[in-house]
């Protein structure tokens, strides 16, 4: 008999834990023709949301529960629950039910059909801000822009994949995985499924600002090397524009054609102009250099606090 997975990380989800294990597992219970498990992330929340899984854990072998010792991030706890998973078909799924698990009945249908990766493509998004959607359509226009391998638009980390990818993707070592990105990079047969995505059934987002901003980051950096190559020609053009005022000035002082011992105003916004390239290069290399530093460390992605009805 075949298995489904379902792969759902958590961070002070206490408002949320009981509704999402309850819609979870009434989806797994109608699909009687399959076995199954939940693999829970527990991300180190310092709420209620590991005590809730531990006493449901009691009563249902098939909800295994893994708990971070301190909160290593969303992307770290997907990765620790792929790791963990038994499955032939995993389902990645946030625990807010903002992407609606009744859904994967229809993802079963087109991963039976023989496609390996079904992933959700927001038609609609309820409950979210115009600056969230904003941001998240310059976000994909920005990373395509730059990326050599094409990520698609409006989606998320909720999706229906195969084991074989699913293996491929624990081999990758990398640290700072932005998994949206590697799930269209190693390829194989991928489909869309449109849906609705849903306002929260509580509570309140666990992706600021300064998370977005970091997960952009981690995207940009991890599947392009143009900015590295932005660098190079911004210092081209510095030079170009520096040959320009050099010629210009030799031609104003020799036909008299400006007094340039009154051009300290041009010559402050040369400077700060000049500047400010030097200062954007130098961060975006440093960047680079940082994911070397991380890498080179080979520390965990993660560390294991507490398992709960996990077999070794």
């Amino acid at each position: 008999m075949k298995k489904v997975s379902f792969v759902i990380p958590m961070y002070y989800e206490e408002k949320v834990v009981e509704e999402c294990y309850k819609r979870v597992k009434k989806v797994l219970n109608e699909l009687t023709q399959y076995d199954s498990e939940i693999i829970v992330v527990n991300d180190d929340s310092k709420d209620q949301t590991l005590p809730i899984l531990e006493n449901l854990a009691k009563n249902d072998k098939s909800l295994k529960v893994i708990s971070f010792s301190r909160n290593f991030g969303h992307q770290a706890a997907v990765t620790a629950g792929l790791q963990y998973v038994t499955g032939d078909a995993i389902v990645i799924i946030d625990a807010d039910m903002q992407d609606p698990p009744e859904l994967v009945k229809e993802m079963l249908e087109l991963w039976e059909q023989g496609n390996e990766v079904i992933y959700g493509k927001r038609k609609v998004r309820k409950g979210e801000s115009a600056f969230k959607l904003l941001t998240a359509k310059m976000f994909y226009q920005t990373l395509n822009a730059l990326s050599d391998v094409e990520i698609p638009k409006d989606t998320g980390d909720f999706r229906l994949v195969d084991r074989k990818v699913v293996d491929t993707i624990n081999q990758l070592p990398e640290h700072n995985k932005f998994l949206r990105g590697l799930f269209s990079w190693v390829g194989y047969k991928q489909i869309p499924f449109e849906y609705e995505r849903q306002e929260r059934f509580a509570g309140t987002t666990k992706y600021p600002l300064k998370k977005m901003l970091k997960l952009a980051s981690d995207g940009i950096i991890s599947f392009s090397t143009k900015p590295l190559k932005l660098v190079g020609t911004l210092g081209i053009l510095s030079v170009l524009i520096s040959f320009i005022l050099l010629v210009y000035a030799i031609i104003s002082y020799i036909f008299k054609l400006n007094d340039l011992s009154a051009g300290w105003t041009s010559i402050m916004v040369a400077i700060t102009f000049f500047a400010g390239i030097q200062l954007l290069s130098i961060w975006v290399i440093a960047e680079y250099i940082g994911r070397i530093y991380d890498e080179s460390k080979r520390r965990p992605q993660y560390i294991i606090d507490k398992k709960i009805n996990i077999e070794e």
